[in-house]
């Protein structure tokens, strides 16, 4: 009888890849996991308890086929694993990376719930699409036939790549337009090295690229293009562009040199970093945190990507004050641990009160604590009278969240429906808005959001959108 490879958990403990010490990680942008070695992939992917009612697929945004994969992975089916993982993720490697997966996919596991210690999910997922770059299993699309229908995506983030890939799967002609001088949107620029590096982006955008995905990059649409000569020109568009407009401070000397936004300060980070770029404001200093004493205000996952990246960069001390506490922070439980070990300080339950300077020299720092919860059930922070204390800080980071742009202002397109938060009106599942032939996905529909949600809305409204042109095509041969 063939041994059993799957349902170890009982055995076999959890066991992440190995992680390079703080002390060595924390002087360069190279990520901190390792890979797994073939035979701990199968080791870890044989925990998997084959669940009837899986909630790891069912918690996933995409809805991966988790349990098959993992038990393709521990017989040693390594390709066939990348083709059912690939065929509902359009970037499984990412996702592997940077998905919160501890409340999300492993969060929901259900040995987790039974106290073994959670099936390693995403480094399974990273370890199996690695591998397929490695081995040539990855291929540029090659549609079985060309379409003539025209699409225009604006934003080349991981929605708008999302369903770049789909539609060109099914031989529609696609043009991405992006801001920015490469590909990738925050995944690029926005996300920090040590999480996902960016070889691994540009690989994808290559990919497309060799797919018949046109690129026309350094292109603000309003300023470069206008929308209207956008929907001229193709017969859909899809609107990506996420949202980047930043949560301001509004306590007195908020102003003041020295204050910068998080979008800005890792931006220049990632260019100089991760791609050699000259970026004149890294340079001067300005986004740079050599030798400065850096607070970061704000408890997101943004705010964890830029504690982390001060470290790197040679600051002197890295503090993040949040308003509310460790329990109720909006970022990654795992994030805030590795900024912990590589030195990081969380000032929980704090605030700033004013800033002082015409260029920041420090700041005056208010107590908080916890009162009756708010209209999401999450308790309000309440200022503690009498408790603030001073604070030197030579470079503070706004890392508050993000909004999105006033779109229809900035395109001259009145008709396009917002909510009242300034986000798209857009119809779920179809992501169709009130403009005929427009669609909209990702965080300009959601507010800010994880990346697996883009791709999620990427691949749902290419579907859509093929319906569409289907249908158009049969109404105008009749």
């Amino acid at each position: 009888m063939a041994k059993q490879p799957m349902l170890k958990f009982v055995t076999v403990p959890r066991d992440m890849p190995e992680k390079r010490e703080a002390a060595e990680r924390n002087k360069d942008f190279d990520e901190i996991y390792a890979e797994y070695a073939a035979a701990k992939a199968e080791e870890q992917s044989g925990r998997c308890s084959q669940c009837g009612v899986p909630y790891c697929q069912s918690h996933c945004p995409l809805h991966n086929n988790i349990p098959d994969w993992l038990r393709l992975t521990a017989t040693n089916r390594l390709e066939e694993a990348y083709e059912i993982s690939q065929a509902t993720n359009t970037f499984p490697e990412i996702c592997g990376r940077i998905c919160p997966q501890d409340r999300l996919c492993e969060g929901n596991c259900v040995i987790e719930k039974s106290g073994h210690g959670t099936v390693t999910i995403g480094a399974v997922e990273k370890y199996i699409t690695d591998t397929a770059w490695e081995k040539g299993w990855v291929k540029p699309v090659t549609p079985a036939m060309e379409r003539e229908e025209s699409v225009g995506i604006i934003g080349a983030g991981p929605g708008g790549l999302a369903a770049a890939d789909m539609l060109r799967r099914a031989g529609v002609q696609v043009t991405v337009y992006d801001r920015y001088d490469r590909g990738g949107g925050l995944m690029t620029y926005g996300i920090p090295g040590f999480k996902l590096e960016k070889d691994v982006v540009m690989r994808r955008i290559d990919q497309l690229e060799q797919s018949g995905v046109h690129f026309v990059m350094n292109c603000t649409v309003g300023e470069d293009i206008t929308f209207a000569d956008l929907r001229a020109k193709h017969d859909k568009v899809i609107i990506a562009t996420g949202v980047y407009k930043t949560r301001e401070l509004n306590q007195p000397g908020a102003e003041a040199g020295g204050i910068v936004r998080a979008i800005d300060y890792l931006t220049a980070s990632n260019k100089a970093s991760n791609f050699g770029d000259k970026v004149p404001e890294f340079e001067s200093g300005e986004l740079n945190a050599r030798g400065k004493k850096v607070v970061v205000v704000g408890g997101g996952d943004t705010a964890m990507d830029c504690v982390r990246t001060a470290i790197r960069q040679g600051a002197t001390s890295v503090k993040c004050l949040y308003r509310r506490d460790r329990a109720n922070m909006p970022g990654s439980q795992r994030e805030v641990a590795n900024a912990e070990e590589e030195g990081v300080e969380f000032v929980w339950l704090s605030n700033p009160l004013s800033f002082t300077g015409d260029t920041v020299t420090g700041l005056t720092i208010q107590k908080m604590r916890l009162g009756a919860p708010d209209a999401t059930g999450r308790q309000s922070p309440e200022l503690i009278e009498g408790s603030d204390y001073a604070e030197d800080a030579d470079l503070v980071i706004k890392a508050l969240g993000f909004e999105a742009e006033d779109l229809p202002a900035l395109w001259d397109q009145p008709e396009l429906a917002v909510t009242r938060w300034g986000t798209i009106r857009a119809e779920f599942g179809t992501g169709k808005t009130s403009l005929d032939g427009v669609y909209a996905i990702g965080d300009i529909v959601r507010g800010a959001s994880l990346v697996v949600w883009a791709i999620r809305d990427g691949r749902d409204c290419a579907a859509a959108l093929l319906d569409d042109l289907t249908t158009a095509k049969a109404v105008a041969a009749e």
